[in-house]
């Protein structure tokens, strides 16, 4: 039991003063004057606070460079939680700033495999949530989405790409989209069919049976309306990745009931003519247009700053406890994960962390981690070698 924080259950009221109860990984107690169970561990946390732990929504973490990226343009059935690398040095790293679980997505040409969400401690929770599918887009001014930039990569804007002529991107567009098209078409058949298993159209079938939804990345408004357009097209449910232009189409989103997950807040603008803080002020324009959305790093190794990438939209208008939704109970819900994980609640998986402050900013210390309900090191390699050089003669 935690006992004397102030608990941010985040789908409710502050408790001052509170409790949280803990038995075999799930929260079973939340509230004041809670009695602990003969036997039970308490940790006093008077004067501390407690969060549930960080969930980032589209993540690279832990995946070897050669494992993030698949050739050919279909394979939903790839699951990269089955590559993760559990001596990554970005797990403890993450883990210490608070976040406790990241949703792992596979990068490719189109369709390039399935998101699964992931605990820092390199546990799997839920294996298949939704197949990725970057969708086609007519680039006459290429911008790379935020998952296809190495880590060490500056990101570049519009006006320092080549620009494509409108015909040569146009015909390769409709080449991808008859190609896509084409796959949906087979899958169906497949569905209804009694041929040789494939794994590939295996793994289509809860897409078209609506029960899971595509993570489909479209950065420019052409290419959200045109990803839509196909959603309603094909009957599938889908979730907006990485749609830096989401706020030309606030409307269309809305009617459609579409979640979104943004990129990195702090991230340069696209256009020549956007504002400086194009990439600030888009969470609350989706919160004011009652648009659920979620904040993800899209990276391998940026994961471990996603509370920063919260924290930059808040003086841009996106209310505090908002912005921690967006990197912990809207990023469950959007998943289908919101009753297991997200908020502090009873019935939910104990992924729970103590700060000495708001665990967005930066100048707060995470003192403790619990993922599944069990104590996590905090000892990060920067941390190692800071003690390390710091003893030298």
């Amino acid at each position: 039991m935690l006992r004397g924080g102030t608990v941010h259950t985040i789908s409710g009221p502050v408790i001052e003063n509170g409790s949280v109860l803990v038995r075999n990984g799930k929260i079973v107690g939340v509230g004041r004057n809670l009695s602990a169970p003969e036997g039970t561990e308490v940790i006093d946390v008077t004067g501390e606070q407690i969060y549930p732990g960080m969930i980032d929504s589209a993540s690279k973490i832990g995946l070897e460079q050669t494992d993030d990226r698949e050739i050919g343009d279909f394979n939903p059935q790839l699951n990269p939680a089955n590559t993760i690398n559990p001596d990554d040095e970005q797990l403890p790293a993450s883990r210490g700033n608070g976040v406790t679980s990241a949703m792992e997505m596979p990068e490719g040409e189109m369709i390039s495999g399935q998101l699964s969400l992931v605990h820092m401690n390199a546990g799997e929770v839920a294996p298949k949530l939704a197949v990725h599918l970057r969708f086609p887009a007519i680039e006459t001014t290429p911008i790379k989405p935020h998952e296809s930039f190495d880590d060490d990569d500056e990101p570049t804007t519009a006006v320092e790409e080549k620009v494509v002529p409108y015909s040569e991107a146009k015909a390769a567009f409709e080449v991808k989209m008859k190609a896509l098209n084409s796959f949906f078409d087979a899958a169906r058949r497949y569905r209804h069919s009694h041929t040789a298993p494939d794994l590939r159209y295996d793994a289509m079938i809860p897409v078209l049976e609506g029960k899971e939804p595509m993570f489909v990345t479209a950065v420019r408004e052409r290419e959200i309306r045109d990803a839509i357009a196909f959603a309603d097209k094909q009957k599938i449910k889908i979730v907006l990745a990485d749609p830096y232009e989401a706020y030309k189409v606030l409307g269309l989103i809305k009617s459609h009931n579409i979640p979104v997950v943004l990129g990195p807040t702090l991230s340069l603008p696209i256009n020549r003519d956007d504002s400086y803080d194009r990439s600030y002020t888009t969470p609350a324009s989706l919160y004011k247009a009652g648009i659920k959305f979620s904040i993800g790093t899209f990276s391998s190794k940026l994961t471990r700053n996603l509370p920063y990438q919260a924290a930059a939209a808040v003086p841009f208008g996106l209310p505090k406890d908002e912005a921690y939704k967006a990197v912990s109970l809207n990023a469950a819900e959007i998943f289908g994960l919101g009753k297991r994980m997200g908020s502090v609640d009873e019935g939910k998986v104990a992924d729970l962390i103590v700060t000495d402050g708001d665990p967005l900013e930066a100048t707060t210390h995470v003192k403790m981690v619990f993922i599944d309900g069990k104590p996590m090191d905090l000892k990060t390699r920067q941390e190692l070698l800071f003690e390390r050089y710091l003893k030298r003669p």
